[in-house]
């Protein structure tokens, strides 16, 4: 097998592994807080503790891929997943479980920025959007096989099963990265930012904290207001410290790429809707409409397929023509389908709204997802491709927990009104992330013209602060 064909098959498969569980545990939370208790609050509990840990130490996991190694990021992370996979398929009680998911959050957190990051430092610039696509359509097949699977797992036996099932796609993977080519190490390490690291996870887990529990304790509690006031400062804090330390975990030069800069903004509200939609349309059919976790997790297929099938089109679509048209129009699509589904009436009728809503959801995906990734990832260096792809995931993970935090806020159950709601919400938010993508995002001319004008107006290149920094500043395409 070729080294690139190599990197971008393990790339595939470490990814899928995170991602499994992503699709999977929406149609699980419904059968976790029956059996755990918890209602609404541990099924918001059930994907945030997880994105939690994830968003709080993927910018952290970016730095350690870039300084110890790609390779070793991804077996230590594959190690994690797994043992973590296992706390949460024997968790006695709700607190076990969440702390358990906790833990899994943070060695997924290892995963995905390092599979992205051998694409970028394997594949050739002008490869690199093609390669991304592939990698996002078949790993979006986790996607396709998660609610099926997971459905059908809780159906027939019990939801334990969903997270037994990580063990051999984590074992497969761990065995097919020994064969990955050895990796240049740099001369020098850069320190490890782990203060900025603590900050961010009390600074996010603090806010989150409030944002879930306020549903049930109201705004005015200690419960509340403490970790929320703490979360606040320490985020400010974080933000402080990383604008000052040698050595940030988040480097805020990386900003001064116009398309890296504008590109994240719009994945914090495309993202935010991607995972408040799904969510909220899950278990709304089961707990509401009565479907059982298959016969949920068939009809949520549409749009994955329609990613799967259309990704990596869209990927070379997006090297010919540029990002901006793709990551402005795709994601106003995929607002069109969440505000048709809003429209829902009783009794329920899957064929209208929510059948041809799911189609405009899955195309306007295909549409987004590979052109955005490519377009961020672009406007950085390789060398620094790891803390490039640990930001953006980081974006869109904190985007997506801080969505499901505030569903309690909307909403005090997903019933039929509550739906409709919360799709409003996850529609508005992509507009917003379209129009974002238009004013912001830019069409490159050329690699050359580029690189000019890029390090020209970031004042910094390759030889001057050490980030690489790759402008992404053309004219508009």
């Amino acid at each position: 097998m070729r080294n690139t064909a190599r990197v971008l098959v393990v790339a595939i498969l470490v990814s899928f592994v995170a991602f499994l569980d992503g699709a999977i545990i929406n149609v699980a939370v419904p059968a976790i807080s029956e059996e755990l208790g918890g209602g609404l609050v541990l099924q918001q509990w059930a994907v945030d503790a997880y994105l939690l840990t994830l968003g709080a130490f993927i910018l952290l996991a970016g730095s350690l891929s870039d300084t110890f190694g790609r390779k070793r990021m991804i077996d230590i992370g594959l190690l994690g997943f797994g043992v973590a996979s296992v706390l949460c398929a024997v968790a006695p009680t709700g607190l076990f479980f969440v702390i358990a998911r906790a833990i899994q959050g943070a060695a997924g957190a290892l995963l995905v920025p390092a599979s992205l990051a051998l694409i970028i430092a394997t594949f050739p610039k002008e490869r690199q959007g093609r390669a991304i696509g592939t990698w996002t359509a078949w790993t979006t097949a986790a996607f396709l096989v998660g609610p099926l699977l997971g459905g059908a797992l809780v159906d027939l036996g019990s939801w334990r099963y969903v997270f037994w099932i990580n063990v051999l796609p984590i074992a497969v993977a761990f065995v097919l990265s020994r064969g990955l080519p050895a990796e240049t190490r740099p001369d020098a390490r850069a320190r490890i930012d782990w203060a900025g690291a603590i900050l961010g996870v009390v600074g996010l887990g603090g806010t989150v904290f409030a944002l879930i529990e306020q549903g049930g304790a109201g705004w005015s509690s200690p419960l509340v207001l403490v970790p929320l006031v703490v979360g606040i400062l320490a985020l400010v804090a974080f933000l402080v410290r990383e604008s000052r330390t040698p050595n940030p975990m988040l480097p805020l030069s990386l900003f001064r790429a116009r398309n890296f800069a504008w590109g994240n903004l719009a994945t914090f509200f495309i993202y935010a809707a991607f995972s408040l939609g799904p969510f909220a349309m899950t278990v709304f059919l089961q707990q509401w409409v009565g479907f059982s976790a298959t016969l949920a997790g068939l009809a949520t297929l549409p749009p994955k397929i329609l990613l799967i099938a259309l990704g990596s089109l869209s990927g070379r679509l997006a090297d010919r023509f540029g990002p901006r048209i793709f990551m402005t129009l795709g994601p106003i699509l995929v607002a069109c389908g969440f505000a048709l589904s809003a429209t829902v009436t009783e009794p329920f009728d899957y064929w209208w709204p929510f059948f041809p809503a799911s189609l405009l959801q899955g195309l306007g995906m295909a549409i987004t997802v590979a052109p955005l990734t490519a377009a961020i990832l672009g406007a950085v260096d390789p060398a620094r491709a790891g803390v490039g792809s640990a930001v953006n995931n980081a974006v869109a993970r904190v985007a997506g927990l801080i969505a499901i935090a505030l569903i309690g806020v909307v909403t005090a159950t997903i019933d039929l009104e509550g739906y409709r709601a919360l799709a409003s919400v996850a529609a508005g938010l992509l507009v917003v992330g379209g129009l974002v993508s238009f004013v912001g995002i830019r069409n490159r001319r050329s690699s050359a013209t580029d690189d000019a004008t890029g390090d020209a107006a970031s004042g910094s290149g390759p030889g001057t602060d050490g980030l690489g920094l790759r402008g992404g500043s053309g004219a508009d395409g």
